[in-house]
């Protein structure tokens, strides 16, 4: 081996924009395929560790999937009183099951994902995020998310939709008549969040999907998670409920469980937007001196 090939050095880099890129140095590739529905890559870095792509975007590093993953979780699960069935439309990888579990009230996590090589290899090469999917408490199930919500009605407390970018399958969980159908298989306290990309590159996602949210739920808020590998760092979670304000819990609903990020405190200030996205869901202002 010559000094020059010792030097060489895999990265993988993702295109966030036509503009920007990150780049993270690849230790060695662990699994490469083209499912029926996308490219799937698991690679291990030496920053993050071991890191899901599809169609060449970052999903989840083991480094900082826990952000994502509790903020996706704990902020539905603690605004509903006593969540018992939980729905994650997509999230292969198993991380929001993975934390739904963790509520001592939820006595079924069902599972809806259209790619099942995805759950295969991240079984195989994500156990950490992964290990609560052969709990018997949960139901997987490989099949279009937006037909399953469709045919079921009032049958869920909490609804989490962990898609991918609005391109491809994803296109169809971010419309009008999607959202209709999730507030119809809500049961009557129930409670959606959705992953709604960067408020700092996809600013008109973050308003459209709000105001959606507005004009079908009785409440409609958007929070963020700070994800260093995610486009822009931060990332707005839009949520919707039939009657509780996730920023109006009482002390007493806040469980005592197991986390790395999420706490009360996180979630209350999780709601407070740095001004550049309140001024995208103005609705949301609180007005000071109540």
């Amino acid at each position: 081996m010559t000094e020059a090939s010792k030097k060489v050095e895999m990265w993988f880099t993702e295109r966030q924009t036509p503009h920007l890129a990150i780049s993270l140095r690849v230790k060695e590739t662990l699994a490469r395929e083209t499912t029926p529905y996308q490219e799937l890559a698991i690679m291990e870095t030496y920053e993050f560790g071991t890191l899901l792509t599809l169609d060449g975007i970052v999903q989840t590093t083991v480094k900082d999937e826990f952000i994502y993953h509790e903020q996706m979780t704990h902020v539905p699960l603690h605004t509903h009183p006593e969540p018992k069935t939980v729905l994650v439309i997509g999230g292969g990888d198993g991380g929001i099951v993975r934390e739904a579990l963790k509520h001592p009230s939820v006595e079924k996590v069902v599972l809806v994902d259209i790619d099942e090589r995805v759950i295969e290899a991240c079984k195989k090469h994500l156990p950490t995020i992964s290990c609560a999917l052969d709990d018997p408490r949960v139901e997987v199930r490989i099949e279009d998310g937006i037909r399953f919500v469709k045919e079921a009605r009032n049958a869920f407390d909490v609804i989490i939709i962990d898609s991918t970018d609005p391109v491809g399958p994803a296109v169809g969980l971010f419309t009008a008549d999607f959202y209709r159908a999730v507030l119809d298989a809500l049961t009557a306290e129930g409670v959606v969040v959705t992953q709604t990309e960067s408020p700092l590159l996809n600013p008109d996602m973050v308003k459209r999907v709000f105001e959606t949210f507005a004009g079908i739920f009785p409440i409609a808020r958007v929070y963020t998670a700070e994800v260093p590998t995610y486009p822009g760092a931060i990332w707005a979670i839009t949520l919707g409920s039939k009657v509780h304000d996730p920023l109006e819990l009482p002390a007493e609903r806040f469980r005592d469980i197991e986390t790395k990020f999420y706490t009360p405190w996180v979630h209350m200030r999780s709601f407070a937007l740095p001004r550049f996205v309140e001024e995208l869901v103005q609705e949301q202002r609180p007005r000071f001196g109540r």
